[in-house]
């Protein structure tokens, strides 16, 4: 699964061809969370709290990069990276 960002720890992937709704994986430590593109809501699994605020403000402000990378995922291209949170 590419990894597309990286930040405080938490790695940020999106696997080719994936099940709808468009939606990336968020890992932090052994944690792990299914995360909605459209909502930024958890659809599966968890994060600690703080880590999920960090997904949460990461993905409010590059939403449109998510969905440009999952709209690559879906026609397997290669996916382009997303800057982190500074």
């Amino acid at each position: 699964m590419p990894e597309i960002c990286r930040f405080y720890g938490i790695i940020i992937r999106m696997f080719y061809r994936e099940h709808q709704p468009p939606h990336f994986h968020a890992v932090y430590g052994e944690y792990e969370a299914l995360v909605t593109i459209d909502t930024i809501s958890v659809l599966w699994g968890r994060l600690p709290p703080r880590a999920l605020g960090l997904v949460v403000e990461w993905a409010s402000i590059h939403r449109e990069e998510l969905k440009k990378v999952w709209q690559q995922a879906m026609e397997h291209q290669q996916l382009g990276k997303i800057e982190p949170l500074k």
